[in-house]
């Protein structure tokens, strides 16, 4: 084999081996290039994932705000129905109270009322001896019912007439006034005790308006509650 022979065999190897190289590059740059296609893909993927739960938490999150708002409107406005109401009922309760002073001024009706009061206490009681309080400029109309309530008691109660103290240092407050607008007051009525203090009825008319608004609270309520829906 001469010298032509060799170099052409070696140039054929050679453009083998450079073929065989660039084939393997080749093959090289694809493959690298799909690993890097799937994970790009990938990354993508989990940046999309990311971002979706981003989203769905701060989605979430609006939801829940809307919730504890819509929450808290409407617990405003059952606060302010409430309060409307309580201040219907407090004008109401308001009204009624100067309503009491009016019962006073009439002593004929109120003389007869003082009785029944006196007498009712009495029965509740059912003590053989009892102090009563009255207010001051009640106390000439409490002494002339005294004997007839005390025979009335004795009669429905079938007992004997009791003893009926009436107190003259400590008096029931006198009726409300724009003097004593923020102080204690007393429309009339009596307060009655035992002996030894530990019963005691408190009649007063005042009392008793507080024990009528108590009792017809949820009546007045549910008729607010009635009229505001309509």
């Amino acid at each position: 084999m001469n010298d032509a022979d060799v170099s052409k065999q070696i140039q054929q190897m050679v453009r083998f081996i450079r073929q065989e190289a660039e084939e393997k590059a080749n093959e090289i740059s694809v493959s690298a290039e799909e690993e890097f296609n799937i994970e790009k893909l990938q990354l993508v993927e989990a940046e999309k994932k990311k971002i979706r739960q981003e989203y769905e938490r701060k989605q979430k999150q609006v939801e829940v705000r809307k919730k504890i708002e819509y929450s808290m409107q409407l617990n405003a406005s059952r606060i302010k129905v409430l309060q409307a109401q309580d201040d219907v009922v407090n004008s109401m309760k308001e009204a009624a109270l100067k309503e009491l002073l009016n019962v006073s001024r009439d002593h004929h009706v109120y003389k007869r009322l003082l009785k029944d009061l006196i007498v009712q206490s009495l029965l509740r009681l059912k003590e053989p001896a009892v102090l009563l309080r009255c207010r001051e400029d009640d106390l000439k109309l409490v002494q002339s019912v005294l004997d007839s309530a005390a025979q009335e008691y004795s009669e429905k109660a079938n007992v004997h007439s009791p003893e009926i103290i009436v107190d003259q240092k400590v008096y029931l407050p006198p009726a409300s006034t724009h003097h004593n607008a923020h102080g204690p007051f007393c429309s009339g009525g009596v307060v009655l005790a035992s002996r030894d203090g530990k019963i005691v009825c408190e009649n007063t008319l005042d009392a008793r308006l507080d024990v009528v608004f108590r009792k017809k609270l949820p009546e007045i309520r549910k008729l607010l509650c009635g009229q505001i829906a309509a």
